[in-house]
C-alpha cells in the first residue's frame, strides 16, 4: 500500500513538473515575440540623426586583451577608422603570453590617440578595464573585445542617448554581430543572436530591466560607474555584474539595436561549451550576491528579471528531473518518443514564430533572413543545451560566492581564422 501511494504521489509530481516543462519555453517564448514587437514599434523607430549638427563630447575606447595577437591589429585599425573622431583608444594587455605586448606596442607609436597599458600579470578583465578607466580622459567610455569591428557610426548611436536621454543614464548597449559565417557552429549562433539573444534584450527593456550589457560593445557614463564602484574583478562575467550594480544604484540602461559591432564566435563544440559555462556561471554569481533586490519595493521593476533566471534554473533541473524520469519508467521506446517528440514540435511550432519575428526585426541591420528556414530547430537546441550548461554552471557559481581574488580569463577560442 506504501508503494502505490508513493507511486501515485511521484507520478502527480512528475505530471506538474512536465507541465511545467512544457509551458515555460512556450510562454517566455511569448513575452520575446510580444516584446520584440513592442520595442520595434515604439522604442526602434529610424530617427534620423544629423551627426553633422551636434557637437560630439570626447569619447574613451576601452579595449581589454589577453592573447589576442591574430585580431587586435584589426581591430584597432577599424577603431582608428570610425566617423567618430573626437576619441582616444586605451589598450591594456592583460599579461598575454603571445605576441600581443610587442603588436601594441608597434600600434602605439603609429597611433598618437592610442594609449597603451602593459600588464604583467593576468589580472582578468574586469581589471584590465579598471586600469584604462583610471587612463581615460573622457567622461563617457565605450568598452569593445579586442576581436571587435564596429559600425562606422556606432559610437554616435550610443553616445547620442548620453546627450538626449537625461542625466540618470548609466549605459547603453549595442548589438553584436557575428563576422564569422562559414561553419554551422557559427552559422546557428546567427540565428541565436538574431532570434533569442537580441529578443531577449527586446523583452526586457520593455518589460522590466534589461539583465546584462553586451561585454562586447557597451558604452558608460563614468560617473555611473564610480558610483558603483567599477567592475567587480572577483566576477567571472564582469558585464552581468556591473548591469545589477548599476541598476541597483537606480543608474538607467538602454539597448541601442544600430549600434552595430561585428565579432567572432568560437567555432568549436569546446570553445562554445566554455563560453556557455563562463555566461550562465556569471549569471547565476550574479543572482546570489544580489538577492536582496526582492526585498526592496524600489527594486520592483528588476523583479521579473531575477524571478526568470531562478524559473529557468528550476525549469533546467525539472527537465532532466522528467526526462530520468521516462528514461526509468518507459516501457517501449515509442513511450520515450512521444515525450521528446510532444515537447519538441510544440515548441518548434512556436519557435517558427520566433524565428520570423526577430530576424525580420534584425534583417533591418543585417541579412540574416536566410537563416530561417533551416535553422526552425535551434531553439529547441537552445533549451537543451542550456539545461546541460546550467547543471554544470550552478556548483561553479555556489563556489565561487567567497568574495575577493582576481577572476582571470583564459584565451579565447576567435573561430577559425583565415588569411585574407
Amino acid at each position: 500500500m506504501f508503494y502505490i501511494v508513493m507511486y501515485i504521489k511521484m507520478n502527480n509530481i512528475i505530471s506538474k513538473l512536465e507541465t511545467y516543462v512544457f509551458w515555460y519555453p512556450f510562454i517566455m517564448s511569448l513575452f520575446w515575440i510580444a516584446g520584440s514587437i513592442l520595442f520595434d514599434k515604439n522604442r526602434e523607430k529610424q530617427i534620423d540623426i544629423d551627426f553633422d549638427e551636434i557637437d560630439w563630447p570626447m569619447v574613451s575606447i576601452l579595449i581589454p586583451c589577453y592573447n589576442e595577437e591574430e585580431t587586435i591589429e584589426e581591430t584597432i585599425t577599424y577603431m582608428e577608422k570610425i566617423a567618430y573622431t573626437n576619441k582616444e583608444i586605451i589598450a591594456v594587455n592583460d599579461g598575454s603570453k603571445d605576441g600581443t605586448r610587442e603588436i601594441l606596442r608597434k600600434l602605439a607609436k603609429q597611433y598618437d590617440n592610442l594609449k597603451f597599458i602593459d600588464c604583467k600579470e593576468n589580472r582578468g578583465k574586469a581589471n584590465a578595464l579598471k586600469l584604462a578607466t583610471f587612463a581615460s580622459k573622457a567622461e563617457y567610455l565605450v568598452c569593445v573585445d579586442s576581436d571587435a569591428v564596429l559600425d562606422s557610426y556606432a559610437v554616435h548611436y550610443l553616445i547620442y542617448h548620453f546627450l538626449y536621454r537625461g542625466e540618470r543614464l548609466g549605459a547603453v548597449t549595442g548589438n553584436p554581430r557575428i563576422r564569422n559565417r562559414d561553419t554551422l557552429l557559427a552559422k546557428l549562433q546567427i540565428v541565436e543572436y538574431a532570434s533569442i539573444i537580441g529578443a531577449i534584450k527586446r523583452s526586457q527593456r520593455i518589460w522590466g530591466k534589461i539583465m546584462t550589457v553586451s561585454g562586447v560593445v557597451v558604452a558608460y557614463r563614468k560617473k555611473a560607474l564610480v558610483d558603483v564602484g567599477l567592475w567587480d574583478h572577483d566576477m567571472i562575467t564582469e558585464d552581468i555584474s556591473v548591469t545589477w550594480k548599476l541598476q541597483g544604484r537606480f543608474w538607467d540602461i538602454r539597448y541601442e539595436p544600430r549600434a552595430l559591432c561585428w565579432m567572432l564566435v568560437p567555432e568549436t563544440i569546446s570553445g562554445i561549451w566554455k563560453q556557455r559555462i563562463r555566461w550562465a556561471q556569471g549569471g547565476q554569481e550574479v543572482i546570489l550576491r544580489h538577492w536582496k533586490v526582492i526585498l526592496d519595493w524600489r527594486h520592483r521593476r528588476i523583479w521579473p528579471i531575477y524571478y526568470e533566471q531562478w524559473a529557468s534554473l528550476f525549469w533546467s533541473y525539472s527537465w532532466v528531473i522528467v526526462t530520468v524520469y521516462y528514461f526509468i519508467t518507459a516501457k517501449t521506446i515509442q513511450e520515450l518518443f512521444i515525450w521528446f517528440t510532444f515537447s519538441s514540435f510544440a515548441l518548434v511550432f512556436l519557435s517558427l514564430i520566433q524565428l520570423w519575428t526577430s530576424l525580420r526585426i534584425d534583417s533591418k541591420y543585417d541579412n540574416v533572413m536566410p537563416y530561417y528556414l533551416w535553422a526552425a530547430w535551434y531553439p529547441v537546441v537552445y533549451w537543451v543545451l542550456n539545461t546541460a550548461i546550467v547543471m554544470f554552471a550552478l556548483p561553479k557559481a555556489i563556489k565561487s560566492r567567497k568574495r575577493g581574488g582576481y577572476a582571470t580569463w583564459t584565451s579565447p577560442d576567435r573561430g577559425q581564422r583565415k588569411e585574407n
